[in-house]
């Protein structure tokens, strides 16, 4: 047992230890959004279906990436008994249920996938700012789905790859600007690592 189970939690308390933990979530996203701009320069190289599925798949190694990131900036794990753990797992992976939609999407039409699971991706984000308590999110949320839609739109299916640049670059944005958050609250002593 820690020490974080021998007290009450109120909500916000919570919420700021989840958040400082995870360095806002900066250390995901740039995880991810080195693995997303391999895969945008694959698809340069690579056959669409065959670069679709490289970008897909590459949370295999950014999963892994983003924990090692998380440890090398100085963020601690959550606790087992932490209250928003669980919950915190769960907002991380809802994506996965949509993955049939995006298989669904390549059996139709692969150059549509990256908006598709942009899409998916995009939303995924908006739970966070109620647990980062940050509009940040909100505008990487809009910004990857719709942004993702509008490219698609106006390129067609050719639009593929801009797309898979459009998302990596939102997410270096969201993750230099949640980091600065970070050690601002960090330095103010609102965040708990």
């Amino acid at each position: 047992m820690t020490e974080q189970s021998l007290r009450e939690w109120t909500v916000d308390e919570a919420r700021s230890t989840a958040s400082g933990t995870a360095a806002q979530g900066a250390a995901w996203l740039i995880a991810f959004g080195i693995t997303l701009t391999i895969a945008a320069v694959l698809s340069f190289f690579l056959p669409l279906e065959v670069a679709v599925l490289v970008a897909v798949f590459q949370g295999g190694v950014a999963l892994p990436l983003a924990f090692a990131l998380e440890r090398r900036l100085g963020t601690a794990p959550m606790a087992p008994d932490h209250p928003l753990r669980s919950l915190s797992i769960q907002l991380a992976m809802v994506q996965i249920v949509a993955l049939p939609a995006v298989i669904m999407m390549y059996t139709q039409n692969p150059a549509l996938v990256p908006a598709v699971f942009a899409a998916i991706g995009g939303a995924h984000f908006l739970p966070y700012v109620w647990l980062h308590q940050t509009k940040i999110y909100l505008y990487l949320a809009l910004a990857v789905a719709l942004g993702s839609w509008a490219i698609t739109l106006a390129g067609g299916e050719a639009a593929y790859r801009w797309v898979m640049i459009w998302w990596p670059v939102c997410y270096a944005v969201a993750a230099a600007l949640l980091w600065r958050r970070h050690r601002q609250l960090q330095a103010s002593g609102q965040a708990t690592d």
